[in-house]
């Protein structure tokens, strides 16, 4: 029966993985399956409105001690019947290049009503929104949410994933109590146990001890 469950397992993960990933790196489902993706780069949800260079399929690709700590906290979350949900991890550098090549488009504001209201396109670089390097492709950063597990529903954190704004910086002011209380909820989470958060939005945070904080990689994510 064992013998049957592993040859299971190993069929699977060839028909899921389907790339010898560089070292220090997995696939996230290998360490923890229980964790809820939505690699929003892959589809046209997202705020350039189409799929990114780079993103193939609905995988998420961390560093390996980035996987251990995330299945850490997932352990956490779960008698509490929350879990996390992750939007973006390891992000190769040709994603990037294709923000930026976007970011100087400035006729191209297909998203702009629902990603960046407010926020003119020619200040996307000054403010901080699109640069050509990201943590991401370090493979240590991660952008993710919780969910209720008994609702099957995102907590409300007061500005959604990847909204360019002050909305989204996690100590928003002009958000209700509740919302205060989830992002403060997730940020102590994470902060518990080895990732630092980034200033400017709620759902950022990268390992503080993080394998490759130099390097930038650019396999792709399939």
């Amino acid at each position: 029966m064992k013998k049957t469950v592993l040859i299971a397992f190993v069929l699977i993960s060839t028909a899921l993985f389907s790339q010898k990933l560089t070292k220090g790196f997995v696939y996230l489902a290998t360490i923890d399956t229980t964790i809820t993706s939505e690699l929003r780069y892959i589809t046209h949800h997202n705020f350039i409105g189409k799929p990114i260079d780079g993103y193939l399929k609905n995988i998420i690709i961390v560093t390996r001690p980035t996987a251990k700590s995330l299945r850490n906290i997932q352990q956490q979350l779960l008698p509490l019947h929350l879990r996390l949900k992750i939007y973006d991890a390891y992000r190769p550098q040709q994603a990037v290049n294709h923000f930026v090549r976007w970011a100087k488009v400035l006729k191209d504001t297909l998203m702009k009503r629902e990603y960046y209201p407010d926020v003119p396109k020619t200040r996307l670089f000054e403010l901080g929104y699109i640069a050509a390097k990201s943590g991401h492709t370090r493979g240590s950063t991660v952008d993710l949410t919780l969910i209720n597990t008994k609702t099957n529903k995102e907590l409300d954190m007061g500005s959604p994933y990847d909204f360019f704004g002050e909305e989204s910086h996690p100590y928003y002011k002009n958000i209700t109590d509740l919302q205060k209380k989830n992002r403060l909820f997730l940020r102590e989470i994470m902060l518990d146990n080895g990732f630092v958060p980034y200033d400017s939005e709620w759902w950022h945070f990268t390992l503080k001890n993080e394998p490759f904080p130099e390097t930038y990689f650019n396999f792709p994510i399939r």
